[in-house]
């Protein structure tokens, strides 16, 4: 096909220009990818003379779009929509092009292009991270954008549910609904599919029936070297094991087979509390832990902002008040949004999409792991209250505070379906995590510093009282912080391991634009 767009400038005077060797070399890997003989030959004569990184970069781009086409791969000026889709500002970066498969065979050219140039790349399904590099690359590498992998089919006998990268969880809930069926994904609808299973998953039905990682049936995987494989239970298990919380170093996962669930209808209700309240809510929040949550069909989301309280309760069958819910019926919301209801998970997305809406702005989040006290909780509460109050005062800074119950049939869940890869320990325990929103890039540190001050006050208070779990779950997480290391040196011995079978080369290593990367353990 004919190229389309225009060849960047290529070596300044008296670099070196490639060999005869790599010319050939180009030529012969380009045909195999299919691109035509004339545009092989022009973009020879370009590598050939190409004797700096971003002449190489440009062939690399070219090269993918003559053989994806321009509907593709996108190269200067770019879609600035396409560019933007990332939650957080802080993570918007402007690639040198942007490839846009539309199948997994697309995702193996895009894979072996930027293998054989050895460009830096990334790799974006629901651009939901914070963190910056994770889901994007600035001018010197490749976006590679899983959004046109996007479809959702269930299978004849309704059991298995086959799900696209770039779909957010809004997305599959409400595909799968006319068929009555249920996967366990994300409970924010804007959430991306891909990045979510591979830190693991929470849902509102964890307790019940694991992580989202753990309810998937097979992982369709591109690999370093572009070949496509199915990991499962019985093919390629170290690699299913290892894709279950073990992020983006094994290779892309271009569609999710995801066991469904036998569950349809449920109950909820959602209310809202006031700042002051806080105190009596937590330790509503404790009671269920240690003695509600043993119902693994309840789930309570708590979300503590600095105005207001939301607490939602969630039970996996049609009900009416259930009892595991006890601590909270004495408690007086300011209102509920949400009365007790039967109904579904699409309209508790609904609810959730309205509750809590996509801004524009500055975002990260952050993780911790302790096991359940009720002081402990209110006295990091208590720490963290201040510290976000002055912070909110001086630059305007909005924070979170946020729990997630972890019981012991969640981590079951996992050991049973392929492993447990992040290495959950064992007993009951709760995740806390934040989500921090600020405007201004000057401010980073600034509102960053509180999150980072008060993990290290429950880790603290956490080990003085025999109260610390010494684990991070990997999609709260932030930048700084290190999931993979906190899985444990077995684990992670195992994981380089099968990152090290699976990608030889150690490609995912070297040329991922960031993220949470074995090299870095």
């Amino acid at each position: 096909m004919k190229l389309l767009g225009v060849l960047i400038g290529v070596s300044a005077a008296g670099a070196l220009a490639a060999s005869i060797s790599d010319v050939t070399k180009f030529s012969s890997f380009a045909q195999s990818l299919g691109l035509s003989t004339a545009d092989t030959r022009t973009l020879a004569a370009q590598y050939a003379k190409a004797g700096d990184p971003v002449a190489i970069l440009n062939i690399a781009c070219l090269t993918a779009q003559g053989v994806l086409g321009t509907q593709n791969v996108d190269t200067s000026p770019l879609n600035q929509t396409t560019v933007d889709a990332n939650w957080s500002e802080s993570c918007v970066a402007e690639p040198h092009c942007i490839i846009q498969p539309e199948e997994a065979q697309d995702v193996s050219t895009a894979v072996k292009v930027i293998n054989f140039f050895q460009v830096k790349f990334a790799v974006r399904s629901g651009g939901h991270s914070p963190n910056p590099g994770w889901s994007s690359v600035g001018s010197q590498g490749i976006l590679l954008d899983l959004s046109r992998l996007n479809s959702v089919s269930l299978s004849a006998n309704g059991q298995i549910a086959s799900v696209g990268p770039g779909l957010r969880w809004g997305e599959v809930d409400k595909a799968l609904d006319a068929e009555k069926a249920v996967v366990i994904g994300g409970r924010l609808p804007t959430v991306g599919v891909g990045g979510l299973i591979l830190g693991g998953g929470y849902h509102h039905m964890s307790n019940r029936f694991g992580l989202a990682a753990d309810n998937v049936k097979n992982f369709e995987v591109v690999l370093a070297n572009g070949t496509i494989v199915n990991a499962n239970a019985k093919l390629n298990n170290d690699l299913f094991w290892a894709l279950k919380g073990g992020g983006p170093n094994y290779g892309i996962v271009s569609r999710y087979d995801l066991n469904t669930v036998p569950v349809y209808e449920i109950w909820g209700k959602m209310m809202i509390y006031a700042p002051d309240q806080a105190g009596a809510v937590l330790d509503a929040f404790t009671e269920w832990q240690l003695n509600g949550a043993s119902d693994v069909k309840s789930t309570v989301a708590l979300d503590i902002s600095l105005t207001s309280i939301v607490i939602g309760l969630v039970y996996s069958e049609p009900a009416d008040n259930p009892s595991a819910f006890a601590s909270f019926y004495d408690l007086e919301p300011l209102a509920t949004p949400v009365p007790a209801m039967n109904t579904t998970f699409v309209v508790i997305d609904q609810l959730l999409g309205s509750a809590f809406p996509v801004s524009r702005g500055r975002h990260d989040y952050r993780g911790c792991s302790t096991r359940i006290d009720a002081n402990l909780t209110r006295d990091v509460y208590n720490y963290w209250l201040e510290k976000a109050q002055a912070a909110h005062q001086t630059i305007g800074v909005n924070q979170t505070f946020s729990l997630q119950y972890v019981g012991e049939n969640l981590i079951q869940k996992g050991i049973e379906n392929g492993g447990n890869a992040l290495n959950i320990r064992s007993g009951p325990q709760q995740w806390w995590t934040t989500i921090v929103d600020w405007e201004n890039e000057a401010d980073d540190e600034a509102a960053r510093s509180v999150s980072i001050e008060t993990t290290k006050y429950w880790q603290k208070l956490a080990k003085e009282r025999g109260l610390d779990v010494s684990f991070t779950y990997m999609n709260d997480a932030s930048r700084d912080q290190n999931p993979l290391a906190s899985y444990g040196a077995t684990n992670v011995k195992k994981l380089k391991a099968t990152a090290k079978k699976y990608d030889p080369t150690q490609m995912l290593q070297e040329l991922q634009s960031n993220g949470f990367l074995l090299s870095k353990v």
